[in-house]
């Protein structure tokens, strides 16, 4: 059997240095060792351009050269033939290897040295094993029933939040993916914002991230999956800033920021963009404290489960928006006890406190503040998506825009804050309010809620 650049992926994961031999073009060699070979597909790879060195020179003149790989468990030497065809300085290949370079960096003491200029793309020509001794390979997790597994498991799922709490289960039944995390798309404000996790202290449930940040964020704007191997501080999503701006009194800044759930120790990263119909939907993140926990068959497998997830996403979308099941007859709202719950809400960004206590802001702010105006005002407790999709007073963008997943994140942070007020699905389409204490509601137009 023809020895295929597939069967070899282990070895462009960037553990062990490869080398490159190169000739410049009056047949002067020159041999160095290479940060990263990235796998491209089966008849390509790139390698990360640092520094314009002799190898750099000498392909610019003369495009053919030799690479050594080798494989990380067993030791086995794979020889390539191949020939430079460009250098790629952004886009999706670009930032997959620019994450992955930050985590060999980091790994081996050169962050700060390390810093990638382009990916050099190669075909590859010849490809052949190097004789000699080698280890045997180890167990081969068996990503492909897992994934039959999980999609077996999501596949029955007939609403969002049983979807999202059941993808994050899988991962953790069928795959041994303790720590992961789903996020969706605020398209407009440029963020992504969590609706479910998992194996966190902390849900961290409408924590968001911009597109562009982070491993997350990268994922995102590039719609490509981004795999780190190694710890990085480059892709750690500023926890650290946060704990030093506690630290200075300055936890105001933060008081409407719902941290972002991570491991304190994250070594091995990898972020997944959920798409549908051509349209980035969110990510699918996972994390792990061991080093390079994920490996390209992983990600082959979290790609997969993304595109299922993705047309799920979408169609159940649909139908709750678009479709109705049939209304039952409203209750009168339910007698309420206590003290007054003081509701405040700051319609320049849709900020909702409860107390002094911040709950939410943006699009989920929006609808809930209107529920509870029309609690206070016609005792109404039971709504349909169909009717808030077109209520003035809730800003959302259009109908790209996932309104079922806003009811996911606010019913989840109202039942997290056991804040006496929950929402609560009754039907496809429908849903209710419950309000167990009185309310105080008072909407306060400044730029800095306090």
């Amino acid at each position: 059997m023809t020895l295929k650049l597939d069967n070899i992926r282990e070895c462009l994961d960037g553990v062990i240095p490869g080398t490159i031999a190169t000739c410049s073009s009056d047949g002067t060699p020159n041999v160095t060792y290479l940060s990263q070979v990235e796998y491209i597909d089966s008849e390509h790879v790139a390698t990360s351009y640092q520094f314009f060195n002799k190898t750099r020179r000498n392909i610019l003149e003369n495009p053919y050269a030799r690479m050594l790989v080798i494989h990380p468990f067993t030791a086995a030497r794979y020889r390539l033939l191949v020939q430079y065809l460009r250098t790629e300085t952004a886009g999706p290949l670009f930032e997959r290897m620019k994450a992955k370079l930050a985590g060999i960096a980091s790994h081996t003491g050169m962050a700060g040295v390390f810093r990638l200029l382009g990916s050099d793309i190669y075909r590859v020509l010849e490809l052949e094993s190097v004789p000699g001794r080698s280890l045997p390979p180890p167990p081969v997790r068996n990503c492909l029933a897992a994934l039959r597994g999980a999609a077996e498991r999501i596949r029955s799922c007939t609403d969002l939040d049983a979807l999202f709490q059941e993808t994050l289960a899988s991962l953790d039944a069928w795959c041994g993916i303790r720590h992961a995390m789903l996020l969706m798309l605020d398209g407009p404000a440029g963020r992504l914002y969590a609706v479910a996790s998992r194996g966190y202290d902390e849900s961290g449930i409408g924590s968001e991230i911009a597109v562009g940040d982070g491993v997350i964020g990268v994922a995102a704007r590039e719609r490509t999956p981004i795999r780190v191997g190694h710890m990085t501080s480059e892709y750690g999503y500023g926890r650290a800033i946060r704990r030093n701006i506690e630290q200075d009194g300055m936890g105001v800044i933060l008081e409407n920021e719902i941290p972002l759930p991570g491991l304190p120790a994250s070594r091995s990263q990898l972020a997944v963009p959920i798409l549908a119909l051509g349209r980035l939907l969110g990510v699918l993140f996972v994390e792990s404290t061991e080093d390079l926990r994920f490996g390209y068959d992983d990600e082959d497998a979290l790609v997969a489960l993304a595109a299922q997830l993705g047309v799920a996403i979408y169609a159940l979308q649909q139908l709750c928006e678009t479709s109705e099941e049939s209304a039952t007859r409203e209750a009168a709202p339910a007698t309420t006890r206590g003290a007054p719950l003081l509701v405040r809400h700051y319609p320049e960004d849709d900020t909702v406190f409860l107390g002094n206590d911040y709950l939410i802001k943006g699009v989920a702010g929006s609808i809930l503040w209107t529920l509870l105006c029309d609690y206070s005002q016609k005792k109404r407790t039971c709504f349909t998506n169909r009717e808030l999709r077109l209520d003035p007073r809730v800003h959302l963008p259009d109908m790209s825009d996932n309104l079922e997943a806003r009811l996911v994140l606010l019913r989840r942070r109202l039942a997290e804050r056991n804040a006496n007020i929950s929402i609560q699905k009754t039907a496809r389409g429908r849903f209710s309010l419950g309000v167990a204490c009185p309310l105080e509601l008072l909407e306060i137009p400044t730029a800095n809620p306090r």
